[in-house]
């Protein structure tokens, strides 16, 4: 592929640097950018045959949304949360993520719920949600936590959750994803959560919402150790003799 031209308008490199920004951000939620790996100007400029303006607004904006990092004598790379810092981030999400549900009891009107149910029912028809693989939920409209904080009708929470964080809470909750009965129970939770919002109990929407985020961060803190046990095991075992 071609490198672009350096010969462009602003709206040009602007319309660049949301296509790049867009296919590395799925790459590193998908994890084909693995968490940790160092990336590079010239590398992803080869890659992905753009030029450095574009692909610099394009990074400057993973970075804002914290999925990649700038490490002093390193450069940048894709970010790697610690145990502590993944539980940190499931503790905000309990506590803004109820909150949302709350709120959505409250302010969402009945198209918006109508929408919701739709959601859900495309899920069900997902293969591995079937098939107890897994649970994924496509991005913005097509996600059910984020139409549950839009639903909320509070822009401080939609900045919070719809923006600064979402791409990092979708990194660890695609890659860590719950399997064997765990997708099958986090679908009817978000039915029961569903119900609550559309019979206006607000309370209760809340605590079905903190309940279902908090087994979501189990779940995760548990695979995320299965993985780190693994890694470390590897790099203590020695190496095949050459």
């Amino acid at each position: 592929m071609n490198s672009v031209t350096p010969e462009l308008s602003a709206p040009e490199v602007r319309t660049l640097a949301e296509r790049v920004f867009n296919q590395l951000q799925s790459a590193i939620v998908r994890g084909e950018l693995a968490p940790g790996s160092k990336i590079t100007e010239p590398g992803l400029s080869k890659a992905y045959g753009i030029s450095r303006g574009p692909l610099r607004e394009a990074m400057r904006r993973l970075e804002a949304h914290r999925l990649i990092e700038r490490v002093p004598h390193v450069g940048a790379r894709v970010v790697k949360l610690s145990m502590k810092e993944l539980l940190e981030l499931f503790d905000v999400r309990e506590a803004l993520e109820s909150m949302a549900a709350r709120l959505a009891a409250e302010h969402m009107s009945a198209e918006e719920i109508v929408g919701l149910r739709e959601v859900l029912a495309i899920h069900e028809r997902q293969a591995d949600l079937k098939r107890g693989e897994a649970y994924y939920q496509r991005e913005g409209d097509l996600d059910f936590h984020f139409r549950i904080v839009q639903g909320s009708h509070n822009r401080m929470l939609m900045t919070i959750l719809c923006d600064d964080l979402y791409y990092l809470v979708r990194l660890y909750r695609t890659q860590f994803s719950a399997s064997g009965t765990r997708p099958q129970r986090a679908f009817v939770e978000h039915h029961r959560i569903v119900d609550a919002i559309e019979a206006g109990d607000a309370e209760l929407a809340e605590l079905l919402m903190r309940r279902h985020v908090s087994a979501s961060r189990a779940n995760v803190a548990d695979r995320y150790a299965a993985v780190l046990k693994q890694e470390a095991e590897q790099e203590a075992s020695p190496s095949p003799a050459e």
